[in-house]
């Protein structure tokens, strides 16, 4: 059989993490007067932490020193971590765990490209961890996404070619990324926004099996 690498982004694909990071953002945001909504989240996705901040300021409108730029960035962090704390097992998205354990009954290669300098913590607390062969995130990277750096460096790690790589995503930024790569990019989200995938499914409860193996097969 055919192996293929199978890339998954972390947030808004594994674990709904989105959430805490609109909630750290937004309180970060409301402290500068800034309305922050769940649409200007979405321009968040896969977007690094220093580079979220900007847009927020640009936002606001707002000049800032980088001490305080710094400074929030700290906090912003500390508040998402404190969110964080009670993950579990059951924050795991829908249809997301049948996916992985074909992955591994299929014998397939399984990274994590994430650009969550968090990704380690998140797996170990959900307890999935032991499903991926290869973790790289953003401790492991210098450049963002639409960068294709994150995705590279994990089919790299794999052994296996671009071209026999899968990556799922729930930002524009990440599709991107992993069609500069010369990847099958498979979105996890809205058709309307994530249009450039090859693939769109609205969750992981939409994709049948069937989807998966025709990818290793391909």
């Amino acid at each position: 059989m055919n192996k293929k690498a199978f890339i998954f982004d972390l947030d808004g694909v594994i674990v709904d993490t989105a959430k805490y990071h609109f909630l750290a953002w937004q309180k970060i945001a409301a402290e500068l007067g800034i309305e922050f909504t769940p649409e200007h989240n979405e321009h968040l996705k896969g977007v690094s932490r220093v580079r979220s901040l900007d847009l927020i300021l640009e936002l606001g409108k707002i000049e800032a020193s980088q001490a305080d730029k710094d400074r929030w960035l700290v906090q912003k962090n500390e508040d998402y971590l404190s969110y964080l704390v009670h993950m579990n097992y059951s924050e795991i998205l829908p249809g997301v765990m049948p996916v992985l354990q074909y992955l591994k009954e299929q014998n397939q290669a399984i990274a994590l490209g994430s650009a969550s300098k968090n990704a380690r913590p998140i797996l170990e607390k959900t307890g999935i961890m032991e499903y991926f062969d290869v973790i790289i995130d953003g401790n492991d990277v210098s450049n963002a996404k639409p960068d294709p750096e994150v995705f590279l460096q994990a089919a790299r790690k794999l052994g296996i070619a671009n071209e026999q790589s899968i990556v799922f995503e729930d930002s524009v930024a990440g599709v991107q990324a992993a069609n500069i790569a010369g990847m099958t990019s498979v979105g996890i989200g809205e058709h309307n926004i994530l249009h450039e995938a090859q693939y769109t499914f609205k969750d992981f409860t939409y994709m049948d099996l069937s989807f998966i193996e025709s990818l290793i097969k391909k």
